[in-house]
């Protein structure tokens, strides 16, 4: 399922947001030709080397594209990249704040020159306003968001393990350039979408930000356990697997007690009869559950809730992710090749039939030739543009 076949998106992306964003795209067919520094490439590429020598980082959010080394300072440079962007329908760029309309490709020269060009800009915080000028990496955001005030446990804060500021972004700007897409097939007319991380990260606040309204105080920080229902969190069971469990209303609440606890008196308890009485008593009752999961293994624990049924979870490793039997069985789990060789990716979620588009995390430049060919250069002028460093 590749419905974007035909599209071209020139990228000059960096790190997470804007790099997600198009190989989400390319996923779909589109063709992402994503332009790198020479020389060094998108910093990620330096992040660690945890795959195989690779980053993990970039391996993560650059499959299925083309990488073009070149220095748009160089007016040579510049005037290949202008030309490249306007074969495309996507110009997608996260450059530093400022930097792409200082170099000439900002969205209104662009888009007066290719109406029909779909410009995204990612930023930090979005133009204009007091914060517009300002860099911003995804632990910033975080924290600039609140995100970080409802993370974590009543003694510190914490951040989100994985780069969900930058992650928003880039979802925003995806479903965004889709519904731009469609938009310019009804009228011909391109657009400019602006996603501010910080916009993208406050939207998916929307419950913390409503649950405190109006002078009201923010839902307790609760480590891994959720913040307003109970019981509804983590348990240790007897031989140390952690079940992560979920009662979600008081008919669930009626069968756990009698089912799982097996003291169903404790259902119309004062302190228990409602999720606000049990979360104001959120400690006390901890312990009397955390007391029910230390005599049972981890496999009874799971057996008994499902019996009543009471949603639950393994808190698994990362390891244990590799290897999940649900992914397994509905084999969601691909190879992808890289300059370092073929690793597992899973395939995007939602499109099924068919093999999903799996194509190579690419090497630094590697496709820096066939681009410039196809924009008429030969291969006199592309060694000339090497030796400057161009290219």
């Amino acid at each position: 399922m590749q419905p974007l076949r035909g599209v071209t998106v020139v990228s000059l992306e960096q790190a997470i947001a804007a790099p997600y964003a198009s190989r989400q795209l390319a996923d779909l067919g589109a063709r992402v030709i994503k332009v790198e520094r020479p020389g060094t490439g998108d910093f990620a590429r330096a992040y660690d080397t945890r795959v195989r020598g690779l980053s993990s980082h970039f391996v993560w959010v650059n499959r299925n594209k083309e990488s073009l080394t070149l220095d748009f300072k160089d007016p040579r440079g510049l005037e290949l990249l202008r030309r490249l962007i306007g074969r495309a329908d996507v110009f997608l760029q996260n450059l530093a704040p400022g930097a792409a309309a200082r170099a000439g490709l900002g969205a209104g020269e662009l888009r007066a020159a290719h109406p029909g060009l779909i410009v995204c800009d990612i930023s930090g915080y979005g133009t204009p306003g007091p914060y517009a000028g300002r860099k911003a990496y995804d632990l910033l955001v975080q924290s600039e968001s609140g995100l970080l005030s409802v993370t974590g446990t009543p003694r510190e804060v914490a951040k989100a393990g994985i780069p969900v500021a930058d992650i928003a972004a880039g979802m925003y700007a995806y479903s965004s350039v889709l519904a731009a897409l469609l938009e310019r097939g009804r009228t011909g007319r391109g657009a400019h979408l602006d996603v501010s991380m910080l916009e993208a990260t406050v939207e998916w606040l929307g419950f913390p930000l409503y649950y405190s309204f109006d002078g009201a105080g923010p839902p307790p920080r609760a480590g891994a356990a959720h913040a307003t229902i109970c019981p509804y969190g983590p348990f240790t069971a007897g031989d140390g697997t952690v079940v992560m469990t979920a009662v979600q209303n008081e008919r669930e609440w009626r069968g756990f007690c009698a089912g799982f606890l097996g003291r169903p008196e404790l259902a119309g308890h004062p302190h228990y009869a409602t999720n606000a009485d049990r979360d104001a008593h959120r400690e006390e009752l901890d312990g009397l559950i955390a007391a029910r999961f230390a005599e049972l293994t981890g496999a009874e624990a799971i057996a008994l809730l499902d019996a009543v049924p009471v949603a639950n979870a393994r808190v698994n490793t990362l390891a244990e992710v590799w290897d999940h039997p649900q992914l397994a069985a509905r084999g969601r789990l691909y190879e992808v090749p890289t300059p370092a060789g073929p690793v597992p990716a899973l395939a995007p979620p939602g499109p099924t039939g068919g093999a999903p588009r799996m194509e190579a995390v690419p090497a630094l430049g590697e496709h820096t030739r066939a681009v410039l060919g196809g924009l008429g250069l030969s291969e006199e002028d592309i060694d000339a543009l090497a030796a400057d460093g161009v290219v």
